[in-house]
């Protein structure tokens, strides 16, 4: 028996005539189930101040209606009223970096626990898709945009983040550019501790894979070179590699290195992603780790206990470095009339030695 259309009472939330589609409720829906005024609703929800006092029940009674007909605010009707929007941009510089995943999830634990959302783009490393993503962000009303990974290579999206109204804080970008506060590792200490490290293990012949020469690897390289040079070795002809940061550029630089007539006995790598790629070059050729050859890495990705033999590399800080940032972006203090007195935090790594490093050959 067909049942007569209801027109929905005062107590129930819209339907959409569209299926499968997400219902929106709006404060008007929450004033038709509490009962109240539209613009109660909106001083309620928005914790607004009123000059009003608005009793306590009936401000429970918002909030139990918004909780359970799943309202949730419009962040840009929160931005056009000059209200924080609750949205956190973050533009990443290469999704692909196993490093990366592991960085993004951390600022979204970190943004949810502070009740922000937050809105990713990816650079892809190229300019223009850079700066027509901050233009997405800077529409939608982020409250705050962080960068992960360094973009001092494309000078015109700094320049714009430079001069936004809007806090930006860049976590691993290394340079630290003017006008942008940062958090940072200490790639120094980093690969200090890793060569005294292998140094303690008797090496002298090592090696340096380095990725594309911005930030924290460049840091990372001019570390290696200073560290030969206190023990006083040189970086010795083909001893020290640039490749793309992917498993390929570490295969391919050891590759070349085993070219050499006095091969290296142990190979730093830039970036974990990199140190891959050399163990699995080292495997092809039958050359057993860390019997023959030592490798290390840099930043402890979850691959990196488990590669075979496990990596010896340097622990990243990541949950500790983005809950500064989001602390900054967030509490402050960035004013942007005194760039210089904003607060630059900067993280020690810590080395973690597994199987991947043993005593050089002779040693």
């Amino acid at each position: 028996m067909d049942r007569p259309n209801r027109r929905p009472g005062p107590s129930a939330a819209r339907t959409s005539d569209v299926p499968g589609a997400r219902v929106i409720v709006t404060m008007r829906d929450v004033a038709r189930l509490t009962g109240v005024s539209q613009s109660t609703v909106s001083r309620v929800l928005s914790g607004a101040p009123t000059a009003v006092p608005i009793a306590d029940d009936t401000r429970d009674r918002v909030v139990a209606a918004a909780r359970a007909l799943g309202y949730r605010p419009n962040p840009l009707a929160r931005g056009l009223r000059g209200m924080p929007t609750m949205l956190l941009g973050v533009i990443v510089r290469d999704i692909t970096d196993p490093f990366f995943a592991g960085a993004i999830e951390a600022v979204s634990l970190e943004a949810a626990g502070r009740g922000y959302n937050v809105v990713l783009g990816h650079a892809h490393g190229r300019a223009d898709e850079a700066i027509a993503l901050y233009g997405v962000l800077e529409a939608r009303h982020c409250d705050a945009i962080m960068m992960l990974g360094d973009m001092s290579d494309q000078p015109r999206l700094v320049d714009d983040l430079r001069g936004t109204h809007i806090p930006v804080v860049a976590l691993w970008e290394g340079s630290k550019p003017d006008g942008i506060a940062s958090v940072s590792v200490d790639n120094d200490a980093g690969i200090r501790s890793v060569m005294d490290h292998l140094i303690e293990l008797g090496h002298r012949r090592i090696a340096f894979v380095a990725g594309s020469r911005l930030g924290d690897i460049r840091e990372r390289e001019e570390a290696y070179v200073a560290a030969l040079a206190a023990i006083g070795e040189p970086v010795r002809d083909g001893y020290l590699q640039y490749a793309s940061n992917e498993p390929m550029g570490g295969s391919r630089a050891l590759g070349a290195m085993l070219e050499l007539a006095e091969r290296p006995t142990a190979v730093v790598a830039s970036t974990d992603v990199l140190a891959m790629g050399v163990l699995f070059e080292a495997n092809a050729r039958g050359i057993t780790v860390p019997d023959e050859l030592s490798v290390t890495g840099f930043d402890d990705i979850p691959l990196a206990a488990f590669s075979i033999p496990s990596l010896t590399t340097l622990r990243m800080p990541i949950r500790e470095m983005v809950a500064s940032a989001v602390a900054l972006l967030i509490d402050g203090p960035l004013d942007p009339a005194d760039p210089s007195a904003w607060p630059r935090p900067i993280f020690a790594p810590s080395l973690v030695i597994r199987a991947s490093t043993g005593p050089a050959a002779g040693a």
